[in-house]
């Protein structure tokens, strides 16, 4: 029903009285007091794209429920996979051409065994005159040489598996570097929460930091609200306090914790003439609120009553 106030004579201030009083009656029935009003907000952050393409899936609507890490939405990864495919083949040639050293080195080291077992018969017959020692002279050079040459081998294969494995783990980081290309097409949020906005859909084509979609953490709310002057002294960083929001027809009482006090105040003169206009500063306080019961929205208006109100 519409009121005339021309024909009620009541005046505005009237009616500003009026409101205010049905809205004090109505905090009496709540049964509670408070220090101060204010908005719930959500944390919220903005996930946007870390590649390039066209969004394959991206199935999640306005409002619905996200967990953290895990997957709604996808662009395209056939090239990086393709990518990653040709890594793997070329670590694969790369590590078959890694030498065998046991092998490449059998005949040098079976020679060297033959001389050695020749030089102990040589030693043999020596003692029985039937060698020279000019044959010994020559076979104990002959194992030295052989020596000499299996060291070689040796290091040179070293040094050629040396090359290759540095470049297999060149490569290594290359597929890595892939796989982690393809992990970040995969669109995901960081935390568990509601769709606020979804800025893309499937098919579209994205690029890497444009945004996606927005969430909010609804877990934990923030609760904005403005105190006096007079207040501040028994409000500190870590303070107690009990948030009131009505809900589902009723008020709800929610054990909060105070995270933030402006240090300054907002809404004032800049140069204060009177003690009187003192009284009119107000500072702002942020208050961490547990959505316990998920029924918090942000947006959502609700008083705070601080320590020793919170009663």
């Amino acid at each position: 029903m519409k009121i005339d106030i021309r024909k009620t004579g009541w005046r505005p201030c009237a009616l500003l009285c009026a409101s205010s009083l049905l809205f004090l009656t109505a905090c009496k029935q709540g049964e509670f007091d408070y220090d101060a009003t204010g908005v719930l907000e959500a944390d919220e952050i903005v996930i946007s794209a870390q590649a390039n393409g066209e969004i394959m899936a991206f199935d999640i609507e306005e409002g619905d429920a996200v967990e953290a890490d895990i997957a709604v939405g996808y662009i395209d990864t056939t090239q990086l996979y393709l990518q990653k495919c040709l890594l793997m083949l070329g670590q694969k040639a790369t590590n078959s051409q890694k030498p065998d050293i046991n092998k490449q080195a059998a005949a040098t080291r079976a020679a060297l065994e033959h001389a050695r077992a020749e030089a102990k018969r040589l030693e043999r017959l020596q003692k029985e005159d039937a060698a020279t020692q000019q044959q010994i002279d020559d076979i104990r050079s002959q194992i030295k040489q052989l020596k000499a040459q299996l060291d070689a081998q040796v290091a040179a294969m070293e040094r050629n598996i040396s090359g290759i494995d540095a470049q297999s783990s060149a490569q290594d980081i290359q597929i890595a570097q892939m796989e982690d290309y393809i992990r970040k097409s995969l669109i995901r949020s960081p935390i568990n929460g509601i769709v606020l906005q979804k800025y893309a859909a499937a098919g579209e084509l994205t690029a890497q930091g444009r945004p996606l979609m927005k969430v909010g953490k609804l877990e934990t709310m923030t609760l904005r609200a403005y105190v006096s002057a007079d207040q501040m002294s028994r409000i500190k960083i870590g303070s107690a306090a009990t948030v009131y929001a009505y809900s589902n027809g009723e008020y709800r009482a929610y054990a909060s914790t105070v995270t933030a006090v402006a240090d300054r105040a907002e809404f004032t003169p800049k140069t204060i003439q009177t003690q009187d206009e003192r009284t009119n500063l107000v500072y702002a306080v942020k208050i961490r609120v547990p959505n316990t019961d998920g029924l918090l929205k942000a947006g959502m208006y609700a008083d705070v009553a601080f320590a020793e109100n919170a009663d």
